[in-house]
């Protein structure tokens, strides 16, 4: 295959490009993981979310 005399420069876009996709990937999957833990924290509290209330608490 040849990229003729941008070969650096499409391979470092790629290389890049590869970086950062793979680094938002990453940076989800471990706020995901914060986030479970705190909210499960949370309900280890007793707290509750807005969407669980029933009854009279209902606005």
């Amino acid at each position: 295959m040849n990229l003729g005399p941008h070969a650096d420069f499409i391979i470092a876009s790629y290389a890049v490009t590869v970086f950062v996709i793979g680094s938002l990937i990453a940076w989800i999957v471990l706020d995901y993981s914060a986030q479970r833990r705190i909210l499960g924290n949370l309900e280890d509290q007793g707290v509750t979310r807005r969407s669980r209330r029933t009854g009279k608490d209902e606005r």
